[in-house]
């Protein structure tokens, strides 16, 4: 079985290139970025400004090796705050270009239909593509659950990949909301776990 292990900074570049090896194929990014070179670049800088604004409010998740990536936001750090913003809107901004004011429908979406309260956030989680298919997400998710289990607290994931709903729900997360990104955008479903007793 895979280890799992907190990732630290010097994990970041692997994190990076897991997350955008996963996230090629993903229907809301695919919707954002539709052209699949100019996606493959975007996505890894995307992550290069995600995942240390994700690691400074929760912690990320790497399996040995490198197979899968999971970013977590702690409770009470879901929605980000000004000093966030302030941190990433230039990097996004450059990122995402002209495609901008589609990221910016899915992101709001996301925001209007996520929860207040404490929860874990998984806010990504992907497995490069070559390791798809062999367990190493459910096993990547499980390792926090059980953290929020053992502190009694419940965790929340968005997902517009309808092949992902069946995984959470296998995990213990129940689709609480579903939706979709105005002007023909993906469709979501918002999914929360109950703590386990």
């Amino acid at each position: 079985m895979d280890q799992i292990d907190k990732a630290t900074v010097a994990d970041q570049p692997a994190l990076i290139e897991t997350l955008a090896q996963a996230f090629q194929t993903d229907p809301a990014l695919s919707w954002i970025l539709p052209d699949p070179a100019h996606r493959a670049r975007a996505l890894r800088s995307l992550f290069r400004t995600l995942v240390p604004a994700d690691m400074r409010a929760g912690l990320a998740l790497r399996s040995a090796g490198d197979e899968a990536a999971a970013l977590w936001r702690a409770p009470g750090q879901a929605h980000g705050g000004t000093l966030e913003f302030l941190r990433t809107v230039v990097p996004l901004i450059a990122t995402f270009g002209t495609a901008l004011p589609r990221g910016l429908k899915v992101q709001g979406g996301i925001d209007a239909h996520r929860p207040q309260g404490r929860f874990w956030y998984l806010h990504y989680v992907g497995v490069r593509r070559d390791h798809q298919g062999k367990g190493h997400g459910g096993r990547i998710i499980r390792a926090q659950t059980a953290v929020a289990d053992a502190d009694g607290l419940p965790c929340w994931l968005e997902t517009a990949t309808p092949e992902n709903v069946p995984l959470y729900e296998r995990l213990g997360f129940v689709t609480q909301v579903e939706w979709d990104v105005p002007g023909g955008g993906p469709h979501f479903w918002g999914m929360m776990r109950a703590p386990a007793a």
